[in-house]
């Protein structure tokens, strides 16, 4: 099984890909947040900077439905070494839906197919797709898979939902059957895998499924894959100080994960301010982590210093035991 970290808009940056690479399971590929523009912007620029990506596979992704703009800024980035992009043909946003990108592409399988004619033809490197299967109505699925399959796709990243659907109830698995079925591509699942459970649901659904894409269930528990895997041989320990020991090392190891972050947004961003906004759109997803952390977290979420911030991460690792 391959695993695929998704690409999450002011989350899975650089800096954040780094610091999971450095202390969790890593990927086998980290897909950026989306580049929307037909330039880059400074900030963008650097996300992708080789030397800020070293020793991982990372795959730009680009949001658009222009295929001038998709060309120029798949051209960009092919200066900086990249071969392969990934098209966002997925995000269910109301504002990018309104101006015909991200999912709001699947609304005319004719314009999809002009535009992927468009980006086919003007680029020469590998272009992958991850995408949603309609944006009302499953029914939709049929007619945008085989626009897919007439363009040689480096894989296809399918997230069983409509747009309206955005991210509720859950995945339309039948369509992602459907797929695994009909579509000469090579797939990958997306979507609502948030425990290991999870996970094994979906290798026992689809046998000949061998890549995941994982994005809010890793962001709410970084050791997803780990506790996906077989646990090792405890030796001669008893279970009780094996399980003690095991889950100090994970709480040891999700505090220096948290402190690498930190540090690294303080070296690249001014101001208390900046850096607070960065850490507590992680806290969102990270609390889940812990049990009893309420408390804390409103303490996290209140916090205008980094001097008061990292008092309340540092009462929460001390006082709180992880899930």
């Amino acid at each position: 099984m391959k695993y695929y970290m998704a690409p999450m808009e002011g989350l899975t940056g650089y800096v954040y890909r780094n610091a999971y690479h450095k202390f969790f399971y890593p990927m086998d590929r980290y897909f950026t947040p989306f580049l929307a523009n037909k330039k880059m912007s400074s900030g963008e620029r650097r996300d992708i900077l080789p030397e800020n990506n070293e020793g991982k596979c990372v795959i730009p992704q680009i949001l658009t439905n222009r295929s001038e703009h998709f060309l120029a800024v798949a051209g960009e980035l092919t200066q900086y070494g990249y071969d392969t992009v990934n098209l966002n043909v997925g995000c269910p946003s109301g504002t990018v839906v309104a101006k015909g990108r991200g999912a709001g592409l699947l609304e005319d399988p004719e314009t999809l197919d002009r535009f992927l004619y468009e980006i086919f033809a003007g680029y020469d490197g590998r272009i992958s797709v991850k995408t949603r299967i309609g944006m009302e109505d499953e029914e939709e699925w049929k007619d945008i898979l085989a626009v897919y399959e007439k363009y040689p796709l480096e894989e296809l990243i399918i997230h069983p939902r409509v747009r309206r659907d955005f991210y509720k109830g859950k995945p339309r698995l039948d369509a992602f059957s459907y797929a695994m079925e009909e579509s000469g591509h090579r797939l990958c699942y997306n979507g609502d895998i948030c425990s290991a459970e999870d996970l094994q649901d979906r290798k026992e659904r689809f046998p000949d499924l061998d890549r995941v894409m994982l994005g809010r269930g890793l962001l709410c528990n970084p050791f997803l894959i780990e506790m996906s895997k077989t646990a090792d041989d405890v030796g001669r320990k008893t279970a009780d100080d094996a399980a003690h020991d095991h889950m100090q090392e994970k709480k040891d190891r999700l505090y220096a994960f948290h402190q690498e972050i930190l540090e690294g947004y303080i070296q690249i961003m001014s101001g208390d301010r900046n850096v607070l906004f960065r850490m507590k759109e992680l806290w969102f997803y990270l609390g889940d982590c812990f049990t009893n952390a309420d408390k804390y977290l409103k303490k996290i979420k209140k916090s205008e210093r980094l001097v008061a911030y990292q008092a309340a991460v540092d009462a929460l690792f001390h006082e709180q035991e992880l899930r």
